[in-house]
């Protein structure tokens, strides 16, 4: 129980980390959060600091999921404190758990008064070791939604409902034997009713018009002071 605790702790604790915070006063000497949106996350950092800043934070934010996925959760040792009736193998049981709880730290970071990023990047990162195809499904949807709209937020909440989508479809359509779909389904649906939860305020921007767009070209200098 102590040792599943501690993979838990760590994972959260390393979703925690504010990259957004530390890559925007380490660049520009400002601190994200009185900028633009205010959110301490990758598509604020895009829109104010430009994407190349902004494409850092969440590559950084995405290798906080990988490494709770895959570093963290070989830490754990014995076996699972209760019965596992799910399809999975333990160490697999236990990525989820590591997962979850970076995402958690990311959304709730415990070193910026529990106001962390959306989610999205640091979920990418753990589901893509999870759901690899799924995964790269959504990414691609993200990168066709942007590109044409420039609304991160509009490309999150695609990606976030193409995941669970994608696997309904491969297991139901296309017939293909995923492991523990029945488990990992309900899972998946979890993970992107969060991000999509997180991206709430996103959406009333985008039905009355007043969400920010993001520039290829360079930073928005209209939100610096």
């Amino acid at each position: 129980m102590l040792n599943l605790f501690a993979i838990i702790t760590l994972s959260y604790l390393v979703g925690s980390i504010p990259t957004s915070i530390i890559v925007s006063k380490t660049a520009r000497g400002i601190d994200i959060r009185n900028y633009g949106s205010g959110n301490a996350g990758g598509t604020n950092v895009m829109r104010v600091l430009g994407w190349k800043y902004g494409l850092l934070v969440m590559v950084l934010d995405a290798m906080k999921g990988v490494l709770a996925v895959v570093v963290i959760a070989r830490l754990f040792m014995g076996n699972m404190p209760f019965n596992n009736a799910t399809p999975f193998d333990d160490f697999t049981l236990v990525q989820i758990i590591a997962g979850i709880a970076a995402v958690i730290g990311h959304v709730w970071t415990i070193f910026a008064g529990f106001k962390g990023g959306k989610g999205i990047a640091t979920a990418l990162g753990m589901l893509l070791m999870i759901t690899t195809v799924d995964m790269l499904v959504a990414v691609g949807a993200f990168i066709i939604v942007v590109s044409i709209s420039k609304y991160v937020s509009l490309g999150s909440i695609v990606a976030a409902i193409i995941v669970p989508l994608t696997l309904v479809i491969r297991e139901n359509v296309f017939n293909v034997n995923i492991q523990g779909y029945h488990t990992i389904l309900p899972f998946i649906i979890a993970i992107s009713l969060l991000v999509i939860f997180t991206h709430r305020k996103n959406v009333v921007r985008l039905l009355n018009g007043s969400e920010s767009k993001i520039s290829f070209s360079g930073k928005n200098k209209s939100h610096l002071k």
